[in-house]
């Protein structure tokens, strides 16, 4: 049982650094966009300095905050360290990869991330050990305000699309595909990561989630 949970938690944060990466390669693709929270953490830092890797774990840290007072409840670990660990390595990945020049560039490195993004994004909730910050607020708009999932996630995502592109962020197309695609690509790479797992672990684990 032990030894079940703790490669559960590697295959989290291996799945958490993956998405890093893909995170990191749109924005070295940034001339098709980002994804809206990309958008608005690259504003941010567009804006005030620091790092987009900072900027994702400051506006994690004020949303884990504000669901902590509003829900009367503290998150669950994995939310921490997917907050903590996104952040960082994406600045990690950020400086590690090269800067590229073009439409034709950019779109590799933009298709790429994507793909990876929607891999890690798969890879990371198959253990099943907690949702993101971000996850964290949409559930509050679904509990306290009765909300549908898929109206929550697109008044987040419009938001901080909207804040972002204010503050410089860059938005195009790529912005609007990642919006409509992400969660079909991530839905397609969970069987894919869930049998990984099963074989990573050596049995079928009842904790891990189910694909339909």
């Amino acid at each position: 049982m032990r030894n079940s949970i703790f490669k559960r938690w590697l295959f989290f944060v291996g799945g958490m650094i993956i998405l890093s990466l893909g995170v990191a390669l749109t924005i070295k693709g940034r001339l098709y966009g980002l994804g809206p929270w990309d958008v608005f953490h690259y504003g941010l830092w567009d804006t005030f300095g620091l790092t987009i890797g900072s900027w994702s774990i400051i506006v994690g840290a004020v949303i884990v905050l504000f669901t902590a007072v509003a829900l009367k409840r503290l998150p669950k670990l994995g939310v921490y360290i997917n907050m903590f660990t996104i952040g960082i390595f994406i600045d990690v990945f950020n400086f590690l990869l090269p800067e590229v020049d073009g439409w034709v560039m950019h779109g590799i490195a933009f298709t790429a991330g994507v793909i990876v993004m929607a891999f890690g994004i798969a890879f990371y909730i198959t253990p099943n050990l907690g949702a993101g910050p971000r996850d964290t607020l949409m559930l509050f708009f679904i509990e306290k305000f009765n909300m549908k999932l898929s109206s929550a996630r697109n008044l987040m995502e419009a938001f901080a699309l909207v804040g972002g592109f204010l503050l410089g962020g860059p938005v195009f197309i790529g912005s609007f595909l990642i919006v409509f695609l992400l969660g079909k690509l991530i839905e397609k790479f969970l069987p894919v990561t869930r049998r990984m797992l099963v074989r990573f672990i050596g049995h079928d684990d009842p904790d891990i989630i189910k694909v339909i």
